[in-house]
């Protein structure tokens, strides 16, 4: 199947993939030599594995290097214990993209399926760049395509290939032909492909968090370092005051009066219960929490979540 042209703002070609590299230098994402990633500030995103700089001592989870438990502690605990150490070989780096019919929505600036291959694009890249493994699983409501996770120029291209006719057939796909996220589907083959010490960026809708999903991330997040990343759209947040407004994909269809200032902040209550719903998932994990929105520049919203915790630190 060959890709289409991209129509701008609605669907993305490869040649839009390959010029986000070209962004890397106005970000840096991973961290250098020994220099802490900017994503310290939210995450512990240096790769934890065998190596020779002891880091911590932890519970044993299934997987783990037997060559690494530590007797002493065992023996004090009697419970299991493993060391992890500061990697100095590359890490597996796994990029998880949803491109369901959720995502085939955009008000401002342009869709959220765009936005998260775009975000997909530029961590694969910047993953690259630092000489990690990186690979991916593209899913929908139906199927996941999978590219394990390899330090070649090659692997990513071919990552962005799928990830291109995935967003491309989005255009052209019923809604009804991909219900669903796929989210927990995808969740549980990461858990699958990975092992413990590498590092997963899941870019999902915002809506598409769940019990079942919740329930496969906390899994992935014991052996794994992981980033999160929902996308939404400002009208999916606030909804303006426009008169009638009616909803409607192929099974059914919604009339909204957005001039009752009770719909609007029911509205606007809902949006705030899906991020009050990923900030408790983050923080019970501990793991990062990177919010994206189709109605600013990516670069401009990355830099400012980066620099926000700096900030914090420093009042």
């Amino acid at each position: 199947m060959h890709a289409s042209p991209a129509i701008p703002g609605v669907t993305i070609g490869l040649a839009e993939l390959l010029e986000i590299r070209h962004h890397l230098r106005q970000i840096q994402l991973f961290s250098k030599d020994e220099r802490r990633s900017p994503l310290i500030g939210l995450h512990q995103s240096r790769l934890r594995g065998r190596g020779v700089d002891f880091d911590q001592v932890r519970v044993y989870q299934p997987g783990d290097d037997v060559r690494t438990i530590d007797w002493r502690v065992t023996a004090r605990t009697r419970e299991p214990h493993t060391k992890l150490f500061h990697e100095e070989r590359e890490r597996p780096v796994l990029l998880l993209v949803e491109q369901s019919p959720a995502l085939f929505f955009g008000s401002v600036r342009g869709f959220k399926s765009v936005l998260a291959a775009e975000v997909a694009a530029l961590f694969g890249w910047a993953a690259l760049q630092h000489n990690d493994r990186i690979g991916g699983l593209v899913f929908d409501g139906q199927q996941c395509s999978e590219v394990r996770p390899r330090r070649s120029k090659q692997s990513l291209l071919q990552l962005l290939g799928r990830l291109v006719r995935a967003n491309q057939a989005l255009a052209s796909a019923p809604p009804a032909a991909s219900p669903g996220h796929g989210l927990p589907r995808a969740l549980r083959r990461a858990r699958e492909i990975l092992r413990p010490g590498s590092l997963a960026l899941l870019i999902a809708d915002e809506r598409s968090l769940d019990h079942a999903a919740e329930q496969q991330i906390d899994l992935l997040a014991q052996h794994c370092d992981l980033i999160l990343v929902p996308i939404s759209d400002p009208l999916e947040h606030h909804l303006p005051a426009a008169g009638l407004l009616r909803f409607a994909d192929a099974q059914c269809s919604l009339v909204l009066d957005s001039n009752d200032p009770r719909v609007r902040e029911a509205w606007q209550q809902q949006a705030r219960e899906r991020q009050a719903r990923w900030q408790r998932l983050a923080q019970k994990s501990g793991l990062a929490l990177l919010p994206l929105s189709t109605g600013r520049p990516l670069l401009e919203q990355l830099q400012a979540q980066l620099q926000a915790p700096q900030r914090s630190r420093q009042a």
